[in-house]
């Protein structure tokens, strides 16, 4: 690491396991158990159900769990970590406003520079129901 010049990346991943974990995962204390190679990480994220939300992929839900009032694009990228745009476009974005979990702030201008992303009602009930359990 050190050769690579990324010495000051080293151990960082533990350090965002405890500062994203919450986002995802409420009352969730990750594992760790020394191996002989290292060491092992569990984390103790819940299943979404299938059979309640069939059109709503695990990727949407840990989206609908970090979105809080209205959020920009860049500001929901960033909190998951993500940095290619289509992927986030069609495999988040689009699938949660198709499956009506989410909605544009101005959708009479879906590229709008001021557009923002909202939980519908349906996307507060999905994310009160996922928690109950």
């Amino acid at each position: 690491m050190m050769q690579l010049g990324r010495f000051d990346q080293l151990g960082s991943g533990v350090t965002n396991i405890y500062k994203f974990l919450p986002l995802f995962a409420k009352d969730a204390i990750p594992t760790f158990e020394e191996t002989q190679h290292g060491f092992q990480l569990t984390l103790p994220l819940k299943k979404v159900n299938p059979e309640v939300t069939p059109d709503v992929t695990p990727d949407v839900m840990n989206m609908l769990r970090i979105i809080k009032g209205e959020m920009t694009r860049n500001e929901i990228m960033i909190i998951l970590g993500l940095k290619d745009e289509k992927h986030f476009r069609e495999h988040y974005m689009q699938t949660a406003i198709n499956a009506h979990v989410v909605e544009m702030t101005i959708p009479d201008k879906p590229r709008s520079k001021n557009q923002k992303y909202r939980l519908t009602a349906k996307g507060q009930n999905l994310l009160k129901d996922s928690d109950d359990k």
